[in-house]
This record gives structure tokens, C-alpha cells and sequence, in this order.
């Protein structure tokens, strides 16, 4: 979880073990993200996901996303 203006690049670091923390991790797939117009808006929006701890609170906001993305 984060915030980036170029996400195929960051999910590439990922992918290529470029980022510390995720680095003996995955592979990653992403399944979520949302564009905000501000860093400040974006930095905010993370702050309330990551606080969010609930492993159903979490599929639920990746099934919404699958369902806007699908056109459901």
C-alpha cells in the first residue's frame, strides 16, 4: 500500500525486489487502487486504509473495485 504518481512502475520495484520491505515477498499482483487529484488527498485516503485492519473490510473494497471496473 502507497502512493505514486507511475503505478506500473512501482508495481514493477515490486515485482523486481527494488523495495525493502517487499523485497523476499510475492510475486504481486495488484488488485486495487484509487487516483486522487493531490498527494495530500492520496497520503490521506492510505492513512484511513491502512487503518482499516479487517480482513473483510478489505475484501469488500476489492470486490467493489472488481464490480466498478466490470461495469456491474
Amino acid at each position: 500500500m502507497g502512493h505514486t504518481r507511475d503505478l506500473p512502475n512501482r508495481l514493477q520495484e515490486h515485482l523486481n525486489g527494488r523495495v525493502p520491505s517487499t523485497r523476499h515477498r510475492g510475486p504481486w499482483k495488484l488488485f486495487y487502487s484509487e487516483e486522487f487529484s493531490t498527494r495530500s488527498e492520496a497520503s490521506r485516503r492510505e492513512r484511513q486504509v491502512k487503518q482499516m485492519k479487517s480482513r473483510s473490510w478489505i475484501e469488500q473494497l476489492a470486490r467493489a473495485s472488481r464490480s466498478d471496473r466490470e461495469g456491474r
